[in-house]
């Protein structure tokens, strides 16, 4: 086996080992099958590889069957024994058609456009079994879609990463062109890893997602359909009602950052310090409870926003400082889109006192 193979297998199985920690992850019986589907399209033979894992008897039609992350690991190091693929994750996912996750993959596709199908993204992904989490910082230039996992986990970035560059394009007719893939892991063949995403790719990178132009960010979808779309949102936000809500760190986490925002400290230091634990402990159990911390940031703003737009007399651009924002105008566009309207519309459809 070659020393790319290698790598990829002990990053595979120090992934799998982080996971036992603070919380097993478990990943869905169809989304094993979505994956061993993929694999057996790369050409592998998915019986032994099953057999291997410890996944022979498991029913991949079983809407109630999970399996652990520490038997999803060995299916890939068995993969990679039997044959080394570079970048696999990012293989995977050009193999892998619209449809496989069908809820979700209709969410985002049925959007109007790039942007609103990124933001469905980032709100249901919890709908899946990934151990990845999603962000969008719709304020950056270029703006970023990050995606960030507990521990270092390759094959699960890439494949995420792999899926949307890919069904973005088909959506929007071959026109979505990313600025660039950031990679926190150095991929296998960095070359191949480009011809395939269509951009330059930037790899030990301080975070891992797709960079995305403002011009390209506003492509219209080809199937955006408000319709569908509605009654699939009623449908995703039933299931997510159901899922457990923010517990243990994530909890904790959360209710810091409401607390603090006026005071400014609501970095991810000042948090774990609060927490006392260390900056990387904070990242893999938030992580593990399938959220990050710019998520939960970004709900605690969300929150305080519209209290204070709605209850204090204070003026929009102090809200907007109050918050973290250093001049109105990127709390203006994250207010409206949150809520669908800038702050100084729902001020005015505040009842009079």
């Amino acid at each position: 086996m070659t020393t790319g193979a290698n790598s990829l297998t002990e990053r595979a199985s120090r992934a799998a080992a982080a996971r036992r920690g603070d919380q097993s992850w478990t990943m869905a019986a169809n989304d094993l099958r979505v994956v061993v589907s993929g694999l057996e399209r790369l050409g592998y033979v998915a019986k032994p590889l099953l057999v291997t894992a410890g996944l022979a008897n498991v029913r991949l039609d079983d809407p109630d069957a999970r399996i652990s992350c520490e038997a999803m690991g060995a299916l890939l190091t068995a993969a990679l024994k039997q044959r080394f693929i570079p970048n696999l994750g990012l293989e995977l996912a050009q193999v892998t058609e619209l449809g496989a996750y069908p809820l979700l993959d209709y969410l985002v596709v049925t959007s109007d456009s790039v942007g609103a199908g990124a933001r469905q993204l980032a709100q249901y992904f919890r709908l899946t079994s990934s151990p990845v989490t999603i962000t969008v910082h719709e304020d950056d230039d270029p703006i970023r879609v990050e995606m960030a996992s507990m521990a270092p986990m390759p094959f699960a970035i890439e494949y995420v990463a792999g899926l949307l560059v890919r069904h973005f394009g088909t959506e929007t007719s071959g026109r979505f062109a990313p600025v660039a893939v950031a990679l926190r892991h150095v991929p296998d063949d960095i070359v191949a890893f480009e011809r395939i995403v269509g951009c330059p790719v930037a790899p030990t990178a301080s975070w891992s997602g797709v960079s995305v132009s403002r011009d390209v960010w506003r492509l219209p979808l080809r199937r955006g359909d408000p319709v569908l779309r509605g009654v699939l949102e009623a449908q995703a936000d039933s299931l997510l009602a159901r899922l457990p809500p923010c517990a243990g760190v994530a909890r904790d986490a959360q209710r810091l950052l409401v607390e603090r925002l006026a005071g400014g400290e609501v970095g991810m230091r000042d948090v774990a310090r609060a927490l006392a634990m260390s900056v990387r402990t904070l990242q893999r159990r938030l992580a593990a409870e399938g959220v990050s911390f710019q998520r939960l940031l970004e709900e605690a703003r969300k929150e305080s926003a519209a209290r204070h737009v709605s209850e204090s007399r204070l003026s929009i651009g102090e809200i907007a400082f109050l918050l973290g924002y250093s001049e109105p105008a990127p709390f203006h566009r994250a207010f409206k889109r949150w809520y669908g309207m800038t702050p100084d519309r729902c001020r005015q459809r505040r009842p009079s006192r």
